[in-house]
């Protein structure tokens, strides 16, 4: 009787071990699969020279993805990525400037998609605003630091009255 017992007891965790490996399979496979299935088809353009292959790669790291926000367009998987891309090989392809296609691009996106955008009036936040932030925060400090040092002396400077009260009581002791 002793032995069936043992005999069941091996049967059932050979059993879940067998069904814990089918799990951990399943789980890694689906972990490779959605990774393959997230890294997106690979694009490959011919360049008719090198030059043009370093604009090429120069420029999709400087345009920013109008979707993803904070990836360029060579780090995008996003579709419209992809047709940007599509599209900056072409103007390249045509012959184009670089300043010709980041004009393009401005044109049709806006500043958003320059990493850097022009200096121009409807930019002057984002060179500026970060400035204007960190003086006025230093104004602040030092605005702070003076008032304090202000009451602080004030606090010290006893009248007369209370200075002679102060002496009267150190003498006492």
């Amino acid at each position: 009787m002793q032995l069936t017992m043992q005999a069941n007891i091996n049967n059932t965790a050979l059993s879940l071990l067998r069904f814990l490996r089918l799990v951990l399979s399943v789980l890694l496979l689906s972990v490779l699969w959605s990774a393959n299935a997230a890294a997106g088809p690979v694009e490959t353009f011919k360049f008719k020279d090198e030059a043009t292959k370093l604009r090429f790669q120069v420029l999709s790291k400087e345009l920013r993805c109008p979707k993803c926000q904070n990836q360029n367009l060579a780090d995008s998987n996003a579709k419209i990525a992809v047709d940007l891309r599509k599209n900056l090989y072409n103007l390249l392809q045509e012959g184009q400037t670089d300043q010709e296609i980041i004009d393009f691009m401005v044109y049709r996106y806006g500043d958003f998609v320059l990493y850097r955008p022009q200096l121009k009036k409807q930019t002057y936040i984002l060179w500026f605003g970060p400035l204007a932030i960190l003086l006025s925060f230093a104004v602040g400090v030092v605005f702070v630091l003076r008032r304090r040092t202000k009451i602080k002396d004030n606090e010290l400077d006893l009248s007369s009255k209370e200075q002679a009260n102060l002496d009267d009581i150190l003498n006492k002791k």
